[in-house]
């Protein structure tokens, strides 16, 4: 196996930065009425601001995802002066494409408009990026690549803009008084997550000009055999934990007014499961495998969607007994939001941008995702 290096990464962030007094100006009012959990959503997540990519001025698209993620494939190109012509493999992962065919990564190699190469595009919500960032570590690993291109990005905010919710309010329309037009899990979700793209450069050799990221490895593990749906779209949630897809719809006009495509999340089976599994099931098999220690770690990035989850998170680390010391936490969720696939590549563009990374120091990566519970764990060394 030949040894795999990040020699580059580099991030997009759509627009200007947008406040929480902001939020409802660029995304819209629903059933024009401020929605009613969005401060309470805000207090528990810490988020203080993101990027849309959105026009405040028009509330419109100003990004499709593809343009978005061409663009920083075009950045990454540029800044790591490496020819967008040399390209091995480009692989790209998202949760929020822009069709549902042809797939994300043909949109991006269509945008870019570089010549032929591989070319495989990953789904999924958080771990998207990284079942894309593993596909090209693998290709470049393997000795079948020279180098791979792989990005992980969201546009989430389109889903989330106020019109896209009027069918259902007007079909519901008479249950007004009774009770809240919008569900908890669907307005949960227009406050937590926002916008980005990255693409990182993997080649066989390190930089000869700054420093690189050693690949020692990448573990991905599935619990969804064990636990059910917890984020969904295209579906809609019955009574009995499984989902009904949009195909099963008795009519199209059912899948608009019960907001079958809205992005959902079952904030109980979340709250219960998401930080138990990842740390006393996935991490821990994860430790005994590598034999990894506490005192092995430099720096600790684990993403999550929420501050609430940062000490659940601490004390599950110290239960099994693998204690990191906020110190060496890094995290950019307050000021640059919850962007999905591309946030722990968000994260690490700017640790490694700080100043503070120095050659040796080793970086754990924990990135989970609630859609039916995958986790994926990472361990780099700066070189």
């Amino acid at each position: 196996m030949v040894t795999a290096y990040i020699t580059g990464i580099e991030v997009v962030l759509p627009n200007k930065s947008v406040n929480n007094q902001e939020l409802e100006n660029v995304l819209g009012l629903i059933n024009e009425k401020p929605s009613r959990s969005k401060n309470r959503i805000l207090k528990n997540n810490g988020i203080t601001s993101r990027y849309y990519a959105i026009d405040p001025q028009t509330g419109k698209p100003s990004h499709t995802n593809a343009q978005l993620t061409a663009e920083a494939v075009r950045t990454l190109s540029r800044n790591s002066h490496f020819p967008l012509e040399e390209i091995d493999c480009l692989v790209c992962g998202t949760s929020s494409p822009d069709q549902l065919i042809p797939n994300h990564a043909l949109m991006v190699h269509g945008e870019l408009g570089c010549p032929p190469c591989e070319v495989v595009a990953t789904i999924g919500v958080c771990c998207s990026g990284m079942t894309a960032f593993k596909y090209g570590y693998m290709s470049v690993s393997s000795g079948l690549s020279k180098n791979a291109v792989t990005t992980g990005s969201e546009v989430a905010s389109s889903a989330f803009r106020g019109v896209y919710f009027q069918p259902e309010i007007e079909a519901k329309i008479q249950d007004l008084e009774a009770k809240p037009i919008i569900g908890f899990e669907k307005d949960f979700l227009r406050w937590m997550l926002s916008d980005a793209s990255a693409a990182v450069l993997i080649t066989d050799t390190p930089r000869s000009d700054g420093i690189s990221l050693r690949i020692e490895w990448v573990e991905i593990v599935s619990f969804a055999n064990e636990l059910e749906t917890c984020m969904y779209a295209g579906a809609i949630k019955k009574a009995d934990g499984s989902l009904q897809g949009w195909r099963a719809a008795e009519n199209p006009q059912e899948v608009w007014q019960e907001s079958y495509w809205a992005l959902k999340q079952d904030v109980k089976v979340l709250g219960e499961n998401i930080i138990s599994y990842g740390i006393q099931k996935g991490f821990a098999q994860i430790r005994d495998k590598y034999n990894l220690k506490p005192n092995d770690i430099t720096w600790y990035l684990p993403h999550y969607s929420s501050e609430h989850f940062k000490q659940p998170l601490y004390d599950d680390l110290v239960e099994i007994g693998f204690e990191i010391t906020f110190d060496k936490w890094f995290t950019n969720l307050p000021y640059k939001g919850n962007t999905g696939s591309a946030s722990i590549f968000v994260m690490l563009e700017e640790l490694m941008s700080s100043g503070k990374l120095e050659r040796g120091d080793r970086i754990f990566c924990l990135i989970p995702e609630s859609a039916r519970f995958l986790y994926a764990y990472m361990l780099l060394t700066a070189v």
